[in-house]
């Protein structure tokens, strides 16, 4: 019989891997870099941008207060609707009918107007109720003076973000296993206890993602308030180029600072994310992984075993 000759292959040691070629990446890299390249050549090579101006203006003394002011506002109305949302949230889940088709209405309501008509419809509420009285004899209020431009910004924007953090705090909610609560009914805890402490903080994982980018879309709402004379960010910058007409590089300044602060706020949206899905992720980012990953840029390489 013919030998039969056994064929070994090399030890893993001295494979050779050969990456795979993609041109057609490196192509759609350069074009793309190319065009951005012009693009940013032709803005700052432009003199009608003012960039003098916008330079001056970046650390003026009004723009200033508007952050100050714009910031307040986020964090008012995302308060309120936060504070409403998760009420409401419960209501939509409540046995009782009437509660459940009352939050089922605010929400039908609030997000089926749109938020300036509803910023306008507060500002206004002097021409509906010129004395506000609660329902409760001896009080009466004058709406002119209840409802300032600062109060209506914060109940129209608060209000209209309260029904869709219901909305989001209701999936949170729903995402958490009823064995959960189950297990909570046999320890006897009510179902307030439950919610507080068993429900929600599980909940904070899928509610936390949505609400960080609900808080940077508030962020650039706020702008809307400019039509109440709410001295905010934008309206600070249609002061300013009011008198001086200097439009373009005032509305500028105003997108710089936007993004600065939402540029801030993502970078707090990413931690609070990561803490929260700890007990989620089976493996861990290494420092540069993680930078990485905030700025959507993938690299296996940087996984490592926690």
């Amino acid at each position: 019989m013919p030998s039969s000759t056994s064929v070994t292959s090399p030890p893993a040691s001295e494979l050779i891997i050969v990456p795979r070629r993609h041109p057609g990446r490196w192509v759609a890299a350069i074009v793309i870099a190319t065009i951005l390249g012009l693009l940013c050549w032709s803005v700052l090579t432009n003199s009608r941008f003012g960039w003098p101006t916008v330079g001056a203006y970046l650390r003026d003394v009004s723009i200033g207060r508007g952050i100050v002011i714009t910031l307040e506002l986020t964090l008012l109305c995302m308060l309120v609707g936060l504070v409403l949302g998760t009420i409401i949230a419960i209501g939509r889940m409540s046995p009782n009918p009437v509660i459940r088709a009352t939050a089922f209405g605010y929400i039908w309501f609030f997000r089926g107007t749109p938020v300036l008509v509803q910023l306008l419809f507060w500002f206004n509420l002097a021409a509906l109720y010129p004395v506000v009285t609660f329902g409760i004899p001896g009080i009466a209020l004058n709406a002119n003076e209840l409802i300032t431009p600062m109060m209506a910004a914060v109940l129209g924007l608060g209000l209209n973000e309260a029904a869709y953090m219901a909305e989001i705090v209701r999936a949170g909610i729903m995402s958490v296993p009823p064995g959960q609560s189950e297990a909570a009914s046999a320890l006897g805890l009510t179902r307030i206890e439950t919610m507080r402490r068993v429900i929600l903080p599980q909940a904070m994982r899928v509610i936390i993602p949505p609400t960080g980018n609900e808080t940077i879309g508030m962020l650039k709402t706020t702008s809307l308030v400019s039509v109440l004379a709410v001295p905010d960010l934008l309206y600070s910058a249609q002061t300013i180029y009011a008198r001086t007409f200097e439009t373009i590089p005032l509305l500028i300044v105003a997108s710089l600072w936007y993004i600065v602060v939402t540029s801030i706020l993502s970078v707090g949206q990413f931690y609070l994310e990561r803490h929260y899905a700890r007990g989620s992720q089976r493996l861990a980012r290494t420092p540069l992984g993680q930078a990485l990953d905030f700025l959507g840029i993938s690299q296996r390489a940087t996984w490592r075993k926690r």
